[in-house]
């Protein structure tokens, strides 16, 4: 089954950041995005530019709205993902807590819906 692991935390941990930290952080998902690889259990993921270059779009009484930004105001953004194969739910928690910004921030763990061709 596969699992997408949502990584949120605040930008500004990021920016407050100096580079020797930065590329210490960067060398962490490096890591385990080759580990992962290494299982089989990779099939993708991405780093997101930040919040600031996000568009919404909603459709409300059939009008579209675009608007510069998320669609709430929160302390954590979504900042990126990791898309693994697991057996289950425990395997994939237990790689979301290897992802470096579940120290600072959270991430949530969702399984993929599959719809059948019955459904």
């Amino acid at each position: 089954m596969q699992y997408l692991l949502m990584i949120y935390d605040d930008e500004q941990n990021w920016l407050n950041m100096d580079e020797s930290q930065q590329g210490k952080l960067i060398e962490r998902y490096i890591a385990l995005e080759e580990d992962l690889k290494a299982k089989g259990q990779y099939v993708g993921g991405a780093r997101l530019t930040e919040v600031e270059n996000a568009t919404s779009v909603r459709i409300r009484e059939g009008d579209t709205l675009i608007t510069d930004g998320p669609f709430a105001e929160t302390k954590e953004q979504l900042g990126g993902y990791f898309l693994v194969e697991c057996d289950n739910l425990d395997q994939a928690t237990e790689i979301a807590a290897r992802i470096p910004s579940a120290e600072i921030g959270t991430i949530e763990v969702r399984p993929l819906w599959y719809q059948s061709a019955a459904e």
